[in-house]
């Protein structure tokens, strides 16, 4: 990544050995109340001298290793998950360099608790919890203003942005302001787990209010006070943030988060080809649920095309998904009215056909009337049993944040057509699950291949240890974007995102699935991140998309020493012109 100035309080700069060291233009007690700059007792004598620390801090000095030791013991003792999380939210608010290097640590203790599921009750609580600021909020009180809003932020290279209006928040919906939390937790990953450097990543609430009148009265909800904004008003509002965010910084992703269904897709199509952007919900959920796919295929010693494809939930992510499946099915051979005519998709009404009324967005994965004809079913149209039934589904996706939906008879329904089905209840959080992993296990003698969105602990049956895979779309989204930043792609082609599935899924292959597993542990996900990244590199090369003109061949070993790494650089200081 370009080492250029990142702030107007410090530059990161190289002596002519090429090591990097900070140059600071603060001292004292303002240099410690900065996140980024703050070492605490890893300030050597020297940097306490030359920058007025002495009797700011205690007199031992710890090494970085000292230091994580020592704030994860004040972790451990967090009684619950919120308070683990709140936790974690403090101290990366008084040293975030050690906020990183303590996650990269345990990332698989963390992940659940910086990410979902917790970060769900994180959201729900999250004027109560409040305690600094971070990121940028837009709303109807500054968006007029949004180039002067934009100027407020510290660091002058923004490459990643998480931005999100809050309106569909993981399986729990609108929650307002509260949302931002969201685009917090997934810049953790970003950085922890993708490489980003936290010097230029900006999460951003789009705060265009709230249809929840609980929180509109709620004297405590730190939000705007008013229904959200709709129809053109709202456009508008995204309008001005993404021209005022391009016009500052031409070359920064903006990942769009948690939009109602409907915006997610007006809101993709809308920007996509004016820089590069792309929505997580779409197309990181439909790429990580077919990386799995592909993988759990590999395992039983099948091909995708030899798949029939049920998904239940028609929201961004089960059109998501639908979309990747797909795509990945015409990558594999099929003409695209071959593989449409393999992919189910459902929402509350039944299986979606094309004679019914229904969202746009829906329409291009709606089934013909003339297709199911000969089929048995008792309404006007068919349900998820009837549909997995009639269709003989050996795959079977749940996105609908409907727990129970993958009851008894769903599951064995499954089994009576392949003997070893692969069923993915995804929804986030824990409780929105379509069905556990250890009831579909028992419904098919521990036959199922199984993955969650949410972290669930092994199944033991008859001896055996079924590992549960994570659906995780941590195992996407950081390696995409952080391609795409390495590349300087000025769009994020679907090539992009379906060479991302890929490399998950061939990543998974060459490393877990003998195991049983069918993506890798959230323990490895820096270096599944560097793999999709990798790939997006050269896809966006293939794509034309690349505005970086100086990759080299060995495009992994560019993507390795570009990933950054939580390390105190040394500090010197500075004197502004």
């Amino acid at each position: 990544m370009p080492r250029k100035r990142v702030s107007r309080l410090f530059d990161l700069k190289e002596d002519e050995h090429g090591r990097q060291y900070m140059e600071v233009y603060q001292d004292g007690i303002t240099l410690l109340r900065l996140v980024l700059s703050n070492k605490g007792t890893a300030f050597s004598h020297e940097e306490r001298v030359a920058l007025r620390l002495g009797g700011l801090l205690p007199p031992q000095y710890n090494t970085l290793e000292q230091q994580i030791d020592r704030v994860y013991e004040g972790y451990v003792q967090a009684p619950t998950d919120i308070d683990k999380y709140q936790y974690l939210r403090s101290l990366q608010e008084r040293q975030e360099i050690l906020f990183y290097a303590l996650l990269e640590k345990h990332l698989d203790e963390m992940l659940p608790i910086v990410y979902t599921p917790t970060v769900g009750a994180a959201v729900q609580q999250f004027s109560a919890l409040y305690q600094n600021p971070r990121g940028l909020s837009f709303s109807p009180l500054n968006i007029d203003r949004a180039d002067q809003t934009l100027e407020c932020y510290p660091m002058d290279d923004v490459r990643m942005i998480v931005a999100t209006d809050s309106s569909a928040i993981l399986g729990i919906g609108d929650q307002g302001y509260g949302g931002l939390a969201i685009p917090i937790g997934k810049m953790a990953l970003y950085t922890v787990g993708g490489g980003v450097s936290p010097f230029h990543t900006m999460p951003v609430a789009l705060d265009v209010g709230t249809d929840r009148m609980d929180l509109i009265n709620d004297p405590n909800y730190l939000g705007v006070r008013q229904k959200r904004l709709q129809g053109d008003d709202y456009y508008k509002f995204l309008d001005q943030f993404v021209d005022g965010v391009w016009s500052r910084w031409p070359d920064a992703v903006i990942q769009w988060e948690d939009l109602s269904k409907t915006a997610a897709f007006t809101v993709l199509d809308r920007y996509r080809d004016r820089g590069p952007s792309f929505n997580d919900d779409i197309q990181g959920t439909g790429a990580v649920a077919l990386a799995g796919i592909l993988a759990a295929c590999h395992l039983r010693d099948e091909g995708l095309k030899d798949e029939v494809f049920v998904i239940h939930g028609a929201g961004a992510g089960g059109v998501g998904v639908a979309w990747a499946i797909r795509e990945g099915l015409v990558r594999a051979g099929l003409g695209l009215e071959q593989a449409k005519q393999r992919v189910f998709v459902l929402d509350s009404k039944g299986l979606l056909l094309a004679d019914r009324d229904m969202e746009e967005y829906k329409q291009g994965f709606a089934q013909e009337r003339a297709a199911i004809r000969g089929w048995e079913f008792a309404g006007d149209a068919p349900d998820l049993l009837e549909t997995i039934r009639n269709a003989k589904a050996t795959v079977l996706l749940g996105l609908s944040g409907r727990p129970g939906a993958f009851d008894e008879e769903v599951v064995r329904a499954m089994a009576d057509n392949h003997q070893g089905p692969i069923i993915f209840p995804l929804s986030n959080p824990t409780d929105s699950a379509e069905a556990t992993p250890i009831d579909i296990f028992r419904w098919t003698e521990g036959q199922a291949i199984v993955a969650t969105g949410s972290p669930f602990d092994p199944v033991q049956m008859g001896g055996v240890t079924h590992p549960i895979g994570q659906g995780n779309n941590a195992f996407i989204f950081p390696g995409l974007g952080f391609g795409a930043i390495l590349s300087n792609a000025k769009s994020i082609t679907d090539g992009m995102v379906l060479e991302a599935s890929q490399a998950l899924a061939d990543y998974t292959i060459e490393k877990y699935v003998e195991g049983g597993l069918i993506y890798p542990p959230v323990s490895d996900l820096q270096e599944t991140s560097v793999r999709v990244a990798t790939r997006v590199v050269q896809q966006a090369i293939e794509d034309g998309v690349a505005r970086r003109d100086n990759i080299p061949d060995d495009v992994e070993a560019f993507v390795r020493a570009h990933v950054w790494h939580p390390t105190y650089l040394p500090f010197v200081r500075g004197h502004l012109d």
